[in-house]
């Protein structure tokens, strides 16, 4: 574990550079900056999040129904070789992202998260129009879990018994109050939410495995029988490598879809105990998630179910709940029953988690905004368990819009709204990513090196630059299937009006906050030698060297448990 403070051969502490002056052009007191928030005992987060609590969030808690539902229909659209492919390129995309993340964070943890590092490192108009984004993104999808969540109890209660509005109540209702208990009961509760999923995910890889090697009902080893017969790769919209290939590039959407949130990471470094040690781990473990849960998943999903299965189809045309799951296609074609029900008692866990985690971070990052002076300062207002009471409120009395989603015809406007808001999922990396590339350019131009640092990016900027350029294309061309013909498509034959709109949108309205913005405020992006990179460092630094020095009173000097202990049990704690 690294300080930000280094020592150097001699003994001394290796010195940062000071801070631009107030003077200096672009610098961080411009007139863009005067409205932020200060830190102080009312607008300040308490770090409550324990290191076993962000690790475990970090491995399940953007898990949710994307990977367990969604690579259902990527299969039977496009077959088992493309989906493995997307998955696994866009999981490299995502690790490039966390990495640019994590060295940012673990330099710099600050609350605002990284809505501030924008602010901070590149441009007050980018932070201002990534925070925006990232909420309306939030508060639009809380509701469409609670939603979610009323539909899977449909399994066991159907809709003309009890009205989901009742469930859905009941579900905001114990959100918010998780939420409002603090970040330590948050933090908790999440934790054992979290350890569900991944115990669910493990369990369907073991089970998955089995009957690919015919362990199951059936006793049949299906190896990779299914990737011969029918095929591995479907075509799509054409025949031959044209049609493999748009079959291959219409499941990046789905992979993309699946990833999204796990950036969670970077909204709870404000929260975090000892962020400078779990930020990086967090990060590290990210890469494993990825290559177990999802490749893995995806892999073995590809050898169990042929996508031409009817029982596949099927459950592509289901909503949500086990029904729509392929890991229950999976069980029914190996004779497996049963299981379904429990499943989809697991699937509710899953989409409740995802309904408390947005709601936590639709209210950090409106936090954020009002701490970076973007919106009403009432918002960077926090109760005296660091709760940003205010904040919370807004984007809860918002996330009741769940109730309108009960009505059919409401519905479809409903799903709309869903299909706007996943692109600025993409447009948060791409942020990310382009403040990593000012963030880099400016600690270089003030002397910070990289020994100073507790965590460094493994692949630098090259590996930052290639999933920036990957992102971009994913966000023009993920609905490219508008502008394919389709005989008998709603709207016209040739373009489809409604998902261009829904899928695009999101661009122009990111890039109008950003050129509106600087229009308005007149604010001038950061240059290399202008980008704060030390407001706030000092107070963080003494922060960890409380902490460091509490946790070693407690200890009394003794190493901690025994061999198992460190090598099994520590990583986790």
């Amino acid at each position: 574990m690294g300080l930000i403070n280094r020592k150097n051969h001699e003994g001394s502490v290796a010195a940062l550079p000071s801070p631009p002056s107030s003077n200096e052009k672009g610098s961080f007191t411009d007139d863009a900056d005067v409205a932020r928030v200060e830190d102080g005992p009312e607008t300040s987060l308490h770090r409550g999040l324990k290191s076993r609590q962000i690790t475990m969030i970090a491995i399940g808690g953007a898990i949710g129904t994307g990977l367990i539902i969604g690579t259902g229909s990527a299969l039977a659209k496009a077959g088992p070789l493309s989906i493995l492919i997307s998955y696994s390129i866009v999981g490299f995309i995502v690790y490039m992202v966390m990495c640019a993340l994590g060295e940012m964070a673990a330099y710099l943890p600050i609350q605002s998260g990284f809505t501030g590092y924008a602010n901070r490192f590149c441009d007050p108009a980018l932070g201002f129009s990534l925070g925006y984004t990232y909420w309306f993104k939030y508060i639009i999808v809380t509701p469409n879990q609670l939603t979610a969540a009323a539909l899977v109890i449909q399994y066991w209660v159907p809709r003309e018994r009890i009205n989901p509005g009742v469930f859905i109540a009941v579900f905001l209702v114990v959100i918010i109050l998780i939420n409002y208990l603090g970040i330590k009961y948050f933090g908790e509760i999440e934790f054992w939410l979290s350890s569900v999923k991944v115990l669910t995910i493990v369990g369907l890889l073991i089970l998955s495995l089995v009957l690919v090697l015919g362990g199951g009902p059936d006793h049949d080893r299906k190896g990779f029988r299914y990737w011969r017969n029918p095929g591995s790769m479907k075509t799509l919209y054409g025949t031959g490598d044209k049609g493999r290939f748009l079959g291959l590039w219409s499941t990046f959407v789905t992979a993309t879809f699946a990833y999204l949130g796990t950036e969670l990471v970077g909204v709870t470094v404000g929260e975090a105990q000892n962020p400078r040690r779990v930020i990086p781990r967090a990060i590290k473990l990210t890469f494993w998630r990825i290559v177990v849960f999802y490749v893995l998943s995806v892999l073995l999903i590809g050898m169990l179910v042929p996508y031409n299965s009817s029982a596949l189809s099927f459950a592509t045309k289901q909503t949500t709940g086990a029904s729509a799951s392929p890991f229950v296609v999976a069980m029914i074609e190996s004779g497996i029953g049963g299981l379904p029900g429990f499943l989809n008692a697991l699937i509710l866990i899953f989409v409740f988690s995802a309904a408390n985690t947005d709601l936590y971070i639709a209210t950090r990052t409106l936090y954020g905004l009002a701490k970076e002076g973007n919106s009403h300062r009432i918002f960077a207002k926090t109760d005296r368990r660091g709760v940003p009471i205010y904040a919370l409120g807004l984007s809860a009395l918002i996330a009741c819009i769940a109730f309108l989603n009960v009505a059919d015809d409401s519905r479809k406007v409903f799903g709309y709204f869903v299909n706007l808001v996943t692109i600025f999922g993409i447009l948060t990396w791409i942020s990310i990513l382009v403040t990593h590339i000012y963030f880099v350019k400016a600690r270089q131009a003030q002397g910070v090196e990289k020994h100073q640092l507790s965590y460094v990016a493994p692949f630098g900027l090259c590996g930052t630059y290639f999933a920036l350029g990957f992102c971009i294309v994913i966000a023009l061309f993920k609905n490219f299937d508008v502008f394919v013909h389709v005989e008998g498509r709603a709207g016209g034959e040739n373009f489809d009006y409604n998902n261009f709109i829904t899928g695009y949108l999101g661009i122009p309205l990111y890039l109008i906050m950003i050129f509106g913005y600087k229009i308005f405020t007149h604010a001038k992006g950061r240059t290399p030698l202008t980008a704060d990179l030390l407001t706030g460092k000092e107070a963080i630094d003494r922060e960890e060297e409380e902490f460091l020095a509490n946790k070693a009173a407690k200890q009394g000097g003794k190493q901690a448990g025994g061999w198992f202990y460190r090598h099994f049990v520590a990583w986790l704690l």
